[in-house]
């Protein structure tokens, strides 16, 4: 196995030796678009996005954002991620449609093995990130190596997420738990409270 083929099957590998998008490209768009005037506009954002695996005109980032490569970042729809995102995409990070980031969330895809001998060889092991549609991030979180988040989750504010999270459910702590599943009433009770909301704004585009 090359040491690209390794990284991606969650082997021990060297970073050195992994082939892909370069370094120093998307750290060039990293820093034109962290120095850049963002509140006047996307431009800045262009060059970055297209050094992304995948994502979608309406993708919001507020510098300053970070990443290792870009290429194993997959964005979905109506995303949005509040200032200092980090994200470690030694393996793929993928996101689904309508997820919200506050601020400092970090992501960390990669990591270094536990046996000290490996890592004074400098070498790394990586797992996939994967989170689901309709996700709220709170600020501070820190979401390790192999972790799945279901749809429809909120991960509260200065959360450690070292394991998978169900569908339908808020979690929080470190390391991040359930709390509670979000239940049909309590769905109930919000959408008549959006339907409330939505009847005095006229001009509000209805959610899809």
């Amino acid at each position: 196995m090359t040491d690209r083929e390794r990284m991606l099957a969650g082997e021990w590998y060297s970073p050195y030796h992994v082939e892909g998008q370069s370094w120093s490209e998307i750290q060039a768009a990293l820093k034109r678009f962290n120095e850049s005037e963002f509140w006047k506009g996307r431009e800045e954002q262009k060059p970055l996005m297209k050094l992304f695996k995948h994502c979608e005109e309406d993708l919001k980032l507020t510098p300053p954002f970070f990443c290792d490569r870009g290429d194993k970042i997959s964005f979905g729809k109506h995303f949005y991620a509040n200032t200092g995102l980090v994200i470690l995409d030694d393996n793929e990070v993928i996101f689904g449609d309508h997820c919200f980031l506050g601020p400092r969330v970090s992501i960390y895809a990669g990591g270094h093995p536990i046996l000290a001998e490996a890592r004074r060889l400098d070498l790394e092991e990586a797992k996939p990130v994967h989170i689901g549609n309709d996700v709220w991030i709170g600020g501070d979180t820190v979401i390790n190596p192999g972790v799945t988040i279901g749809d429809d989750v909120v991960i509260g504010s200065g959360s450690v997420v070292t394991g998978d999270i169900p569908a339908h459910t808020v979690a929080a702590g470190n390391p991040c738990r359930v709390i509670r599943v979000i239940t049909e009433e309590e769905r109930e009770i919000l959408k008549k409270k959006l339907e409330d909301y939505l009847k005095d704004e006229d001009t509000f585009p209805a959610a899809e």
